[in-house]
């Protein structure tokens, strides 16, 4: 079988596994979501990278001397609670924009094995289907205990923390007050710090 240098050489509807995706010879990001590939979503913009960086920086300063960590994309998330966590096993891999590990045996040098504790992404335009229902439900389903959609443009926020293994609606900021992060007690990030003049 001659190399996968190049996305268009795969095929939309085979099935796929971290396996063959650690052998793929080419420079784009893609996700494995129940092994479908999933094609890269244009550049972010510069809205999205102020929020992201905002964001980033709030989660990183609290971090400081603690043990959970924080990551950004791309930063490969295996999720394998369905299929076993043997390369040839995992079907999904995800990109999330900001995720946050506190369990560092899921961390090693090619990502995070199993579900963060936190996971934030930062929805695009064209993009938004694939935040709010595919990867909901893959975060879902692999026991991500908090998951936050951000949407730049509607300068919004909705936070969604596990209970009884679905996603409940916790809040929706959309206003300056404070945001708080129900896996890291003790942090509360300012709606004002990341959307304002972003």
């Amino acid at each position: 079988m001659p190399p996968i240098t190049h996305l268009s050489q795969l095929d939309p509807n085979g099935s796929y596994t971290y396996a063959d995706y650690l052998t793929w010879k080419f420079d784009e990001f893609v996700e494995l979501i129940r092994g479908k590939v999933f094609r890269p979503m244009a550049g972010a913009g510069r809205r999205h990278q102020t929020v992201s960086r905002r964001l980033a920086y709030r989660i990183e300063d609290f971090l400081l001397h603690k043990q959970c960590e924080m990551f950004n994309a791309p930063f490969d998330v295996r999720l394998a609670r369905s299929t076993g966590n043997g390369d040839a096993q995992i079907q999904t891999v995800v990109q999330p924009d900001i995720f946050v590990v506190c369990d560092q045996a899921k961390l090693d040098e090619r990502g995070c094995l199993g579900a963060p504790d936190w996971i934030i992404e930062i929805v695009s335009p064209g993009n938004t289907a694939h935040d709010t229902r595919t990867k909901f439900g893959v975060y879902e389903e692999n026991g991500v205990r908090e998951y936050w959609i951000v949407y730049p443009g509607q300068q919004t926020i909705e936070t969604y923390v596990l209970e009884n293994e679905r996603y409940e609606l916790a809040a929706e900021y959309a206003a300056p007050g404070p945001m708080p992060v129900a896996t890291l007690p003790g942090l509360a990030i300012e709606w004002a710090n990341v959307f304002d003049e972003a």
